[in-house]
């Protein structure tokens, strides 16, 4: 009778091993993030300082931010990390997320082709801008993907009282990178963060033709998912990354993030 208990205690301890998952997988966390911050290449700079620092690993979804809030939702992501305010507060209002938190900001810019058909050099604000592509019907390509930096693009379009629609505007679907390649190929107009701008090596014959207009203004915000409706976020961890990135230490590895000596990302938090 001793000997059989041994092995059904053995049997048991053995299967609650394979059950229990090691500590290791545990110390990560996912962040629902738009693409701008993987493909800039801010994350591969500032993440491993702060694993390096908790010992907690970043798994990033790199999405537009229309679908990185749509993982969040889901409780796919434990953080989302996107740019697009409106929505993100929306986020927070319906309880999908605990508390946005101001990370950091950079901007927007209109690309094109250097001879500028549509003189977008001397537009006066963006929205002329725009108009300005509409009334000469020169391309345009949109990312059409409901991601931040297209959010900010149909606010231009309806500034400019423009329904963009016809041959010349090239809808992608896709992320900036792609976005950009169709510009460059077509070549086309582009509305675009200037940190995917200043990391995009494919640029052909684009140049930015428009930019300074506060309107083009772009902040980012960071969002714990709401525990209370997804208790297998993990909270404390998606919290922990969240405070040390509003941090002086994680706003200062923002600050350094640099490309061709150009700083790409300004902080937030003063």
């Amino acid at each position: 009778m001793k000997q059989t208990r041994r092995v059904i205690l053995s049997a048991a301890s053995g299967l609650a091993l394979l059950a229990a998952p090691p500590a290791a997988a545990q110390a990560f966390i996912t962040v629902s993030s738009t693409t701008s911050t993987e493909n800039s290449g801010l994350f591969g700079h500032i993440l491993p300082i702060f694993t390096a620092e908790t010992g907690i690993e970043v798994r990033v979804v790199a999405q537009g931010t229309g679908q990185a809030l749509e993982t969040g939702r889901r409780g796919d992501a434990d953080v989302v990390f996107v740019h697009a305010r409106a929505q993100e507060e929306t986020f927070v209002a319906d309880g999908y997320g605990v508390q946005r938190f101001d990370v950091m900001v950079n901007d927007f810019v209109i690309v094109g082709p250097a001879d500028d058909p549509a003189g977008l050099k001397q537009a006066p604000d963006a929205a002329a801008a725009m108009a300005a592509i509409a009334g000469t019907g020169a391309s345009f390509a949109s990312r059409g993907d409901d991601s931040g930096t297209h959010v900010a693009e149909k606010a231009l379009w309806e500034a400019a009282g423009v329904e963009p629609a016809g041959g010349w505007h090239l809808s992608t679907g896709s992320g900036m990178g792609a976005t950009l390649n169709t510009a460059a190929q077509a070549p086309a107009y582009a509305l675009t963060d200037r940190g995917t701008w200043l990391s995009f090596r494919n640029r052909g014959p684009l140049e930015i033709v428009f930019e300074g207009d506060p309107v083009l203004f772009n902040p980012y915000g960071v969002i714990l998912v709401n525990p209370a409706r997804h208790p297998h976020v993990k909270a404390a961890q998606g919290q922990a990354f969240i405070d040390w990135i509003v941090s002086d230490v994680g706003q200062a590895a923002i600050a350094s993030f640099t490309v061709g000596g150009e700083q790409l990302f300004f902080p937030s938090v003063e």
